[in-house]
């Protein structure tokens, strides 16, 4: 497997964020869905990264919205044939050295309580849960997370 950055705008990674719509969707309310659409992630803040398998298939990808005060985690998914082999883990490394080298110390996320595996991931990474952050708010579908770093 290989993890490069790349635009989203491409027509494989297109068809593997409609493959993480449609699944958050499947999980939660439209409401409870705060993904970032397409020209947000076009955004010179943002870090898109893409996990590709041997044949060159898009499999996975995460983006990094970098701000002065975080940088947040956003529409981190990995497809289900794909997973169990540590993708999300790199994918998620590489965003945060990139956001590093910006200047980040602190990463956030918000993922929801109906995605055990993937909290399970980001506790393992050293994240912990604290409040809605940011322009979030309270909501029992979101589970907010943190990992400050040195």
């Amino acid at each position: 497997m290989n993890i490069a950055f790349e635009t989203p705008d491409q027509p494989d990674i297109i068809a593997l964020i409609a493959d993480l719509d449609a699944y958050q969707l499947t999980l939660y309310p439209p409401e409870s869905v705060y993904a970032l659409d397409m020209a947000s992630l076009k955004q010179p803040n943002v870090l898109f990264a893409v996990a590709r398998d041997a044949d060159g298939a898009a499999v996975g990808c995460g983006a990094m919205v970098v701000t002065p005060e975080f940088a947040e985690v956003k529409r981190m998914y990995v497809r289900p044939e794909a997973r169990g082999q540590g993708l999300a883990r790199r994918v998620l490394s590489m965003l945060e050295q990139a956001a590093a080298q910006r200047g980040s110390t602190l990463y956030t996320l918000e993922t929801g309580p109906s995605q055990p595996e993937a909290i399970a991931l980001y506790e393992r990474l050293g994240y912990q849960r604290c409040g809605p952050y940011g322009d979030y708010r309270d909501d029992p579908l979101s589970v907010f997370m943190r990992k400050q770093v040195r």
